[in-house]
């Protein structure tokens, strides 16, 4: 099978030996799932994906990575998650490990020799095309701690993990604040809860505070850990798992869903989350359950909400957001 993206056709074209390399949160592709070595990755989705195929796979906050030949890091969307990586690799792999960083031009690539000389690190540039770079380095002790770019913010009264490339990081995000004024409303005094897309853990804690059995979900395995320091920072309980949507929930129902749904896949729009999210939430909720979400008000959620539970309503309406409600 050929490369499917542009990353992955630059690095098809190198004449090198990866075999046993660690790819660093590449994209999907059938090139790179169904060859040689190892994926190191926090997107649940692309995880299962790989172990799907019977390849193997791990998340930067699961077991340690035993040592690789080498290393390829597809530098991300979010510049300080790209930093974080670098950081971590330094961090966790053997000093003088080979060291590939591929990217794409609009993606900020660029900027890595400015990130790889800040470290110490030094660099060569490999090649370009398709509007992607790859350059060459070695990892090496930098000093600095991945650790370090975790921080915390307050929010409704609450103590909140932040990192980069998690929705929310750093700040109560408008749309979330409207979503929040108006779940006392609506939710019951007791039962179970699932906080489907938690981000950095803002409505999972506040739903914990409130004594509702809190379930937590995201895809980004860096919003499951903000999620879980948050629910601990404030000396709070509740479930938080990593899972692409409802996988791994299957035959659970909960008295109410909450959610602020993403709907971008790095630069592109994409509702599909969001679109089973509403499409398979009756099946997940108790008679007389209850799916509350705020969306952007452009968004088309009004028709998918109609076909799944046969109407719904809208609690505020703010122009730019609004909360959605539907009942099973």
């Amino acid at each position: 099978m050929s490369a499917e993206t542009p990353v992955c056709q630059l690095l098809e074209r190198q004449d090198a030996d990866y075999r046993g390399w660690l790819w660093v949160a590449p994209p999907r592709d059938g090139w790179l799932e169904g060859g040689e070595g190892r994926l190191l990755a926090a997107d649940q989705a692309l995880l299962d994906a790989w172990r799907s195929r019977g390849r193997p796979a791990g998340s930067p906050f699961e077991a340690e990575v035993p040592p690789p030949p080498g290393v390829v890091l597809f530098w991300p969307k979010a510049h300080a998650q790209g930093e974080w990586w670098l950081l971590w690799l330094c961090a966790h792999l053997p000093v003088g490990t080979p060291l590939q960083v591929v990217g794409e031009h609009q993606g900020g690539i660029k900027r890595v020799l400015k990130v790889l000389a800040a470290l110490g690190l030094g660099c060569r540039k490999v090649d370009s095309a398709r509007r992607c770079t790859l350059f060459a380095s070695r990892l090496d002790r930098v000093g600095l701690d991945p650790e370090a770019a975790w921080t915390s913010f307050e929010a409704e009264g609450l103590q909140l993990a932040s990192h980069p490339g998690v929705f929310g990081h750093g700040k109560l995000d408008a749309g979330t604040r409207l979503l929040l004024s108006r779940l006392p409303d609506v939710l019951p005094e007791t039962g179970q809860v699932l906080d489907m897309g938690c981000g950095d853990g803002i409505l999972a804690t506040w739903l914990a505070r409130r004594g509702l059995a809190t379930t937590a979900v995201d895809v980004n395995g860096f919003a499951v850990e903000a999620t879980r320091r948050s629910l601990a920072a404030n000396a709070l309980d509740g479930e938080v798992r990593a899972g692409d949507v409802f996988a791994g929930l299957e035959g659970r129902r909960f008295d109410a869903i909450v959610s602020n749904p993403p709907f971008h896949q790095e630069r592109a729009v994409d509702y599909g989350p969001a679109g089973r999210l509403i499409r398979e939430a009756p099946e997940h909720l108790v008679p007389g359950g209850r799916l509350v979400l705020v969306a952007n008000a452009f968004l088309p959620y009004p028709d998918l909400l109609a076909r799944a539970f046969g109407g719904f309503e809208i609690l505020a309406d703010d122009r730019r957001f609004r909360v959605y409600s539907a009942r099973t």
